[in-house]
């Protein structure tokens, strides 16, 4: 099968469209064959090896794995005897190791569920690791009420187009801010106000919110403390600098000792896959209350060109992969 790989830390220029063997079924697990995938800012990281401490577990000098990609919407081709919560013709989305690949493999325990109704295999790839992100970081580590007030900074993006909906899913007043091309989408997607940053800056508004998901970490901590309510949450889903290890450190380290000294929690979140919060967004899918919002889709073979445009920080939305 035709797989996208990497063998050595680097560019987009280090990955490879090679063949590779099929994944093997055993008792245990499902194949599944890949429709679409999407690429998200972990799989630069994963490219490039940065920031370095990443690679005290992904590899030190060379990757341990040269698979790409977590993304993945498909269907399920086999199964194994053991196998009992999906068939072949099943379609799935979720996270899978190697998404970017024409098969994966998944365990009984692979973050794998049937795809929403109404969605394309496009749309469903979209959804994994950028809808699990902003839902955790809004309900589980912002701890969201209906009725608050919440800004979301980067909200054109992966996780921020996702984080507007689901805030407005969740009960909340939400102002996204954005850049000027991107207003009317994120209007269009539910934000209650929208502030343009190459306009106006948020931390001058003289607004308070219960909750800031700060995706784009684009503002320094004291100034987005100014328009934090006394007893609000900031959320850091994003870094100011994602190749760099001393700035997200530096910022993290910040937040924890605020933290100590001050009513507000600056909270620091790292998301996990979890297939209650994939069911619970397939719900919310199917309800009418989130849609994936895509800026470009790309083959297989030129994962490459859309990493590409992933780095220019630019993309609307999702980047997904037709396969």
């Amino acid at each position: 099968m035709k797989a996208i790989v990497r063998e050595r830390y680097g560019s987009p220029d280090v990955l490879e469209l090679r063949d590779v063997d099929k994944p093997v079924l055993d008792d245990d697990s499902v194949l599944v064959k890949v429709r679409a995938a999407s690429i998200n800012a972990y799989d630069w990281h994963m490219m490039r090896g940065l920031p370095f401490l990443a690679r005290m577990s992904e590899g030190l000098r060379k990757p341990k794995s040269i698979a790409m990609g977590v993304d993945v919407a498909g269907q399920v081709e086999a199964v194994g005897k053991n196998v009992t919560h999906l068939r072949p013709g099943d379609e799935v989305f979720g996270a899978r190791s190697g998404a970017l690949a024409e098969y994966v493999r998944g365990s009984a325990k692979s973050f794998l569920v049937p795809k929403p109704a109404g969605l394309t295999f496009e749309q469903a790839a979209a959804m994994p690791m950028a809808a699990t992100t902003a839902l955790q970081g809004l309900r589980d580590r912002g701890q969201l009420k209906a009725g608050q007030t919440v800004l979301i900074n980067g909200a054109a993006g992966g996780v921020g187009t996702f984080a507007v909906q689901i805030a407005k899913a969740l009960g909340a007043h939400v102002t996204a801010v954005c850049s000027t091309r991107n207003v009317d989408m994120v209007r269009s997607i539910g934000a209650d106000e929208v502030v343009d940053y190459t306009r106006e800056d948020f931390t001058k508004r003289g607004q308070a919110y219960d909750l800031i998901l700060d995706v784009a970490a684009s503002r320094p901590l004291s100034e987005c403390r100014r328009v934090l309510a006394s007893n609000g949450t900031l959320v850091l889903v994003g870094a100011p600098d994602g190749r760099r290890m001393g700035p997200i450190v530096a910022r993290i380290l910040a937040m924890i000792v605020l933290s100590r000294f001050a009513s507000q929690k600056l909270l620091p979140f790292l998301a996990k896959n979890n297939k209650e919060d994939l069911m619970f967004l397939k719900e919310l899918v199917e309800a009418g209350r989130i849609r994936p919002v895509i800026d470009r889709t790309y083959p297989l073979s030129e994962t490459a060109a859309a990493i590409r445009y992933l780095e220019e920080g630019h993309a609307r939305g999702k980047i997904v992969i037709t396969v």
